[in-house]
């Protein structure tokens, strides 16, 4: 379904005049801070993560809603409080596109996505007068797996890379190898020194060829789920535990699954 420009403005005019509505005539909307809503905004922003990672179109329209929703709650309180409000926040986000992208609203030039990228670190940097790091930009908060991502991004944005993709696999060997040799020593403070080394590289790899670790990760979470609980249901359908069974039983239902999600994907081709 497409929409014309107006009645894009229209919709969500009609969602804050709802919005201003709730927070006069509503007792939860109406009791509402910055911190209160902080909790569920973090979860309605993992509730979009997952629909995206799905492809589910349906619910990505549904949670991009309820995202859009905390940015207008956030922007109605900031008006309340007279600091600014959501004409603001448009009018700074208008501004702060325009500006980054040079190449497209003035002189400059950039010859395809990672030019882009290496000038926006450039122009970040001039935002705050060029006292603000490279890396200053990456939220303390983020977790720890998208921060390592993010960091290595920005460094490489600036030239600190590697040149070649066989360099970063051997640095994932190396840090592998020197994991290895604390795990045989025993000394837990430096095998977790060590093992954050091994993740940091294998991300740094992901980042090499292009792949985004969260994602990866995430598909291999819902892959293990979706195995182990075909594990589950095959041991319930025998009447048994999977604590009475034995480790080669359950591999045997675990690569069944596997067998059956390789059908799936046969039938779909």
């Amino acid at each position: 379904m497409s929409h014309s420009r107006q009645e894009k403005i229209e919709a969500i005019g009609r969602v804050i005049d709802t919005l201003e509505r709730l927070r006069v005539e509503c007792p939860w909307d109406r009791k509402q801070t910055n911190q209160s809503l902080r909790p569920n905004t973090i979860e309605e922003t993992y509730e979009l993560c997952e629909a995206l990672l799905n492809e589910d179109n349906a619910n990505i329209c549904k949670e991009l809603g309820d995202v859009l929703l905390h940015i207008l709650f956030y922007a109605k309180i900031g008006e309340e409080k007279g600091v600014f409000d959501i004409g603001d926040v448009a009018t700074s986000l208008n501004n702060k596109l325009i500006f980054r992208h040079p190449h497209v609203f003035g002189e400059a030039k950039a010859a395809d996505s990672h030019a882009v990228e290496q000038r926006w670190e450039e122009i970040k940097l001039k935002e705050k007068g060029g006292n603000r790091t490279v890396l200053a930009g990456v939220p303390s908060s983020l977790p720890a797996l998208i921060k390592a991502y993010r960091i290595q991004e920005k460094a490489a944005n600036v030239g600190f890379d590697w040149h070649d993709n066989a360099d970063v696999w051997d640095k994932v060997k190396e840090e592998v190898a020197e994991f290895e040799a604390e795990a045989l020593a025993g000394d837990r403070e430096r095998m977790e020194s060590e093992l954050g080394d091994v993740l940091f590289s294998i991300i740094n790899a992901a980042r090499k060829y292009g792949i985004n670790p969260e994602n990866a990760l995430e598909r291999t979470n819902q892959k293990f789920i979706s195995r182990f609980g075909y594990v589950e249901k095959g041991a319930t359908e025998k009447g048994r535990s999977l604590r009475d069974m034995s480790l080669d039983e359950m591999d045997a239902l675990w690569n069944e699954a596997k067998s059956l999600e390789v059908k799936r994907q046969e039938d779909v081709k």
